[in-house]
């Protein structure tokens, strides 16, 4: 072992043992060796593989709110259920930026292996309205992009081609097609969209789970972008699928 690679190992036990890390999924302490989930999580890890499916129950649902053009490619890289559902919560209400760059670089690895995405020139993070993001000191749906952009390298983080232009109220207990109703005019195009000039966008959040707020995006892009220019589609950490 070379004295680097022993040096921050020990390193990173003593750490450990000043301040514990916890399994983000089942909350066991985790060891020198293990990233935000534990070996046996880690294993038990729920992954979608819809990178690999061009047609798939998430690209279903999104495709339902968004009726004109071709069918819309979509993937997770987690089913949003048992334990694994404290990730998403974790990264965009407690600053655990740790574990959005870490699952964020997971999801990028699959588009990379994607026949249907690897080709992606262009990433846009889901906004947030300007009140929220001063609010919250940050977007999660930002962080998650930067980390995919870093494994596509081809690919441009734009966060200045769309913008929530109004603050919608709570979706908890909403329907789906009341969520739809309720977001499909909160988000705009920008000015540099149309100026902007790409083959395949993919829009970027942390979850999905009815599909309304990624296809009121994928709507308002759609309007700015001259017809057939570009293709989109979606991406997320998490996929709830009960939805």
């Amino acid at each position: 072992m070379k004295t680097s690679s022993f040096l921050k190992e020990a390193a990173d036990s003593v750490a450990d043992l000043v301040s514990p890390r916890n399994c983000i999924a089942c909350g066991r302490d985790l060891y020198s060796v293990e990233d935000e989930l534990c070996i046996p999580c880690l294993c038990d890890f729920p992954l979608t593989r819809y990178e690999r499916i061009s047609r798939n129950p998430m690209a279903d649902k999104l495709n339902s709110f968004v009726k004109k053009g071709p069918y819309l490619y979509a993937t997770a890289l987690f089913f949003h259920l048992n334990g694994y559902s404290s990730i998403t919560p974790a990264i965009k209400y407690r600053r655990n930026f740790a574990a959005g760059r870490y699952f964020s670089s997971m999801l990028g690895e699959k588009i990379l292996e994607s026949e249907y995405l690897r080709d992606v020139d262009c990433i846009v993070p889901v906004p947030l309205h300007p009140f929220r993001k001063f609010k919250r000191g940050y977007n999660q749906a930002e962080i998650i992009a930067r980390e995919v952009g870093k494994m596509l390298p081809q690919a441009e983080v734009r966060c200045d081609l769309l913008r929530k232009r109004k603050s919608s109220s709570s979706q908890v207990k909403l329907n789906r097609e009341q969520r739809y109703l309720n977001i499909k005019d909160a988000f705009a195009a920008t000015a540099k969209c149309r100026d902007a000039h790409y083959s395949h966008i993919l829009l970027v959040d942390d979850v999905f789970t009815t599909g309304s707020t990624l296809a009121a995006c994928c709507n308002a892009l759609k309007k700015a972008l001259p017809n057939g220019s570009a293709r989109i589609s979606v991406a997320t950490l998490s996929f709830d699928e009960q939805m």
